[in-house]
């Protein structure tokens, strides 16, 4: 209590030292503190302190993966911080060597990983007690309130930002009819899903990109179907008239150009419909 009424209380970082991160974690909590060394390498001071408690879905975690959950959270918040920084980690446990050497990853470790990849984070063994003790304190006094870590990509729903030129249209505007354009389009079909993109290439090499979720169970030629046919689309919606289009899949485009039977049945309307497409195009 004394140490935390003394000031300073927090101070700023200092460019080209290390971080000191301090992390305890109990059952239903966690407490973070982070720190840096003075010139001199003897003294401490304290930069940020963070706490909070676990969701029902995080406390039955093991609490290795507790550790994981911490780091990342607490790597999230602080980030602005970390960034700029080497970070040696103290704890009782090292949630790196867990995170990054494991050999198969579950879909929470994997997002962990691609959390906590863009950070230098060293563990370390534990030489400072009053850092630790700080931890502990601020994990047995949890904050109720508190923001989840979100994995979603910020503005994830823009898909394209465009500043018009005198050369190339906007969505609306139809560009020069002569000019030639391209499409890459890929489906995919996994354990977690349907998914589909495709990227219109402009004149002159700017990529335009669309993507979608498939909510419906389907086979990866319909995905491949799925995808062609949403780029196409767009490429009609922007009034383009001269267009390439390439794909990974032989049999779709096969199919299309009439040079492969459709056996499928399933796939007989979809090809159909990407023919009657293509004659919007030169």
């Amino acid at each position: 209590k004394e140490y935390l009424m003394e000031p300073p209380i927090l101070i700023p970082p200092v460019e080209g030292r290390p971080l000191i991160m301090y992390l305890t974690v109990l059952e239903e909590s966690m407490g973070c503190v982070l720190g840096q060394q003075d010139e001199t390498g003897r003294k401490e001071h304290a930069i940020y302190y963070l706490s909070k408690k676990f969701t029902d879905c995080e406390s039955r975690y093991s609490m290795l993966e507790k550790t994981c959950c911490a780091l990342a959270w607490a790597a999230k918040r602080l980030r602005h911080y970390l960034i700029n920084h080497t970070t040696w980690l103290i704890s009782k446990m090292d949630p790196i060597k867990y995170i990054f050497e494991k050999a198969a990853l579950t879909g929470r470790i994997a997002r962990w990983q691609m959390l906590l990849s863009e950070y230098d984070i060293e563990y370390r063994t534990q030489k400072e007690i009053k850092g630790s003790i700080l931890a502990d304190h601020l994990a047995h006094q949890p904050v109720e309130d508190y923001q989840p870590i979100k994995f979603d990509f910020p503005d994830e729903e823009i898909m394209y930002l465009k500043m018009k030129d005198c050369d190339e249209p906007v969505f609306g505007e139809g560009p020069d009819p002569e000019s030639q354009w391209g499409l890459i389009f890929d489906g995919a079909v996994n354990l977690y899903g349907s998914g589909i993109g495709a990227i219109i290439v402009t004149p002159k090499g700017a990529h335009i990109p669309f993507t979608a979720r498939l909510q419906f169970e389907c086979t990866n030629n319909i995905a491949e179907y799925e995808a062609c046919i949403m780029g196409i689309e767009e490429a009609i919606n922007l009034r383009i008239k001269n267009i390439d289009i390439y794909g990974d899949s032989t049999l779709v485009i096969n199919q299309i150009k009439g040079e492969w039977e459709t056996r499928h049945a399933g796939l007989i309307p979809y090809r159909d419909y990407a023919r009657r497409l293509s004659t919007f195009f030169n």
